[in-house]
């Protein structure tokens, strides 16, 4: 059974950080590309950052590139995602996601961590 495990969410300041981690179980993590969502009220489901499953290839978002940073530790089956220079419009549901490098295999998703950055 695969679980994706979000947390490190949490109430935050404007400019403050914050970490969160994504710890996933049941997959052969080393070989699938993760990735972090996020989905704020009213709002549809927007990609915030990418990582391949060696590390190599990394992308984000235009509105978070230079503030926040996506890493993994394939050793302990975790992404993580650094949060810096937190702004009120990041405040959402941050998800993780999980996309098998096979075809028709469909992703899998955490249950979500609230951030909220508000003064």
């Amino acid at each position: 059974q695969v679980q994706l495990v979000e947390s490190g969410g949490g109430l935050v300041r404007p400019g403050g950080s914050l970490r969160l981690s994504c710890v996933t179980s049941g997959l052969t993590f080393g070989i699938y590309h993760m990735s972090w969502y996020r989905q704020a009220p009213g709002k549809e489901r927007e990609l915030v950052a990418g990582i391949s499953g060696d590390g190599g290839t990394i992308n984000y978002a235009d509105a978070v590139k230079g503030r926040f940073t996506i890493s993994r530790d394939n050793g302990k089956n975790t992404v993580y995602l650094q949060m810096n220079s937190l702004k009120p419009e990041d405040t959402a549901v941050y998800y993780c996601n999980a996309k098998s490098p096979y075809p028709r295999v469909d992703p899998y998703w955490g249950q979500g961590t609230q951030v909220t950055v508000s003064s």
